[in-house]
């Protein structure tokens, strides 16, 4: 490996048993340091990912471990950097690290744990049984289901909320704000609200509850409201659980998302307190007829389709002409053919997964965002140099800085956002992905007449999740947490 950093001439320096001087006498002083009073455990990076220009973990990466083998009472061994040790669901399996971590304790009788996103107890089981690691570190499915070890002891293995591999919670760490889960709303809260991941205060009436949409938000709702104690009836317009998890975990690289669908369908059919109607679809004079007491509206949101975004507060130019398309066409199967422009003003994950789609579908798509990069706020979710990487692997035609100015029928035109040049792109069909709207008709409806609430016996009427706020999969789970009709104590 060349010396990146150390270029030091005296024993520290030049030969790689010079170079690990100072992390051998930094391990020995610490065991000087405690004595017997606590073990002394060390966490090793491998392998940097950097190929010749870096560790590797086929050479100086073992040859470290060997040297060292017996010092620590324990070795925590994984890849470097951040982005290469917490890979997301999209580009990296379950147990990933494990081709870099199999040597460690084939040259050491000490302890080994490693990471790799572990989330099924079989596969956990299977990389002890093999000889691989002696522990399993588990910190993103720690964050699903804090309860993990003790569930996988009892037997409950239905009953773990298996982490997503989706980074938001690495987002929110890295944007310094209290840290949220796609599958655990209670993650950051059990102290400055009381919530506990597993239990839930008991109801405090005996009010029913109607929940309308069973996306991840009605699906956490009606969940909450089960283990309470209410009665409830989950309403879901078509025929299959959890709305936008659903439809996205058919798209490239995100099937791990359905597991937010997963886990609270089967908690919810353990209920007999809570009833579950799918392919019926409300409208707003049907539930003022039921006159349930506590109505939770879960509709979801839609992908808009004029261009409105974080560039645009517009409608762009020339749409009537255009052929244009939506994320939620792509998903619902209604895909374009030909030369596809996608518009990204979105800056998360969806414009690249449908980019992916389309390329499997045999499509030639240029990708246009008026961001500097691809995908610019997976950043901090640690996705966006592979999700840039792979587009330009797969042939797509990257344009960033340019904003999408007008659609014709074969083509679009792209201006700079910094010197307002113009470029046109063939494109017979675009894909706008920007911005979404709330479909919260019924919940207007409904709330436009207070009087009439009264009348039928609606206590509580409240919009959750995309339906209040268009957002991501863990702030419609959190919010619904947050639901003080739901998780509080107002019933």
């Amino acid at each position: 490996m060349p010396n990146r950093y150390n270029f030091r001439s005296d024993e520290y320096g030049g030969s790689l048993e010079n170079r690990v001087r100072l992390f051998r006498e930094i391990i020995e002083e610490t065991r000087d340091a405690v004595g017997d009073s606590m073990g002394v455990a060390v966490r090793f990076s491998v392998d940097e990912l950097r190929g010749a220009e870096g560790l590797e973990a086929d050479k100086e990466g073992r040859e470290i471990v060997e040297m060292l083998a017996e010092l620590p009472d324990l070795w925590d061994v994984n890849i470097s950097e951040w982005h290469n040790d917490s890979q997301t669901s999209r580009f990296a399996a379950e147990g990933y690290q494990e081709p870099f971590i199999d040597f460690v304790k084939q040259v050491t009788t000490k302890p080994v744990v490693g990471v790799g996103r572990y989330t099924t107890p079989d596969r956990m089981v299977s990389i002890v049984e093999k000889g691989i690691v002696d522990m399993i570190g588990a910190a993103r499915p720690s964050i699903a289901d804090p309860f993990l070890p003790r569930k996988i002891e009892e037997g409950r293995i239905d009953d773990i909320r298996e982490c997503i591999g989706c980074n938001i919670c690495v987002a929110w760490d890295s944007m310094k704000a209290p840290m949220r889960c796609s599958q655990n709303p209670t993650n950051g809260e059990e102290w400055r609200r009381g919530w506990h991941p597993d239990r839930i205060s008991t109801k405090s009436d005996d009010g029913a509850v109607l929940v309308v949409g069973a996306g991840p938000a009605g699906l956490e709702a009606a969940l909450a409201a089960g283990q309470r104690g209410l009665d409830v009836m989950l309403a879901e317009a078509v025929d299959e659980l959890g709305g936008r998890v659903s439809r996205e975990s058919r798209l490239p690289g995100l099937a791990a998302w359905a597991r937010v669908r997963d886990y609270r369908g089967y908690q919810i059919s353990q209920m007999a307190n809570v009833e579950i109607y799918k392919s019926s679809a409300l409208s707003a004079e049907q539930i003022l007829e039921y006159g349930i007491a506590h109505v939770a509206i879960a509709t979801g949101a839609r992908w808009r389709s004029d261009g409105y975004g974080r560039q645009h507060q517009f409608p762009i130019a020339g749409m009537e002409s255009g052929n244009l398309f939506t994320p939620d066409d792509i998903m619902s199967g209604n895909r374009p053919s030909g030369s596809v422009l996608i518009y990204d003003d979105d800056h998360y994950y969806m414009g690249s997964v449908v980019a992916e789609q389309l390329i499997a579908d045999g499509c030639r798509v240029v990708f246009a965002t008026p961001h500097a990069v691809v995908a610019s706020w997976t950043d901090y979710t640690l996705e966006q140099h592979r999700i840039q990487a792979r587009l330009l692997e797969l042939g797509v035609e990257v344009v960033t800085s340019h904003a999408l100015q007008e659609i014709s029928s074969l083509d679009a035109t792209l201006a700079c956002i910094y010197s307002g040049k113009t470029r046109l792109v063939d494109a017979s069909s675009v894909v706008m992905v920007t911005s979404r709207l709330p479909e919260d008709a019924v919940y207007q409806e409904l709330a436009a007449d207070a009087d009439r609430l009264r009348e039928s016996g609606i206590v509580t009427l409240k919009q959750i999740g995309d339906c209040h706020g268009p957002a991501t999969i863990a702030a419609a789970v959190y919010e619904t947490g947050a639901v003080s009709t739901l998780r509080l104590s107002t019933i």
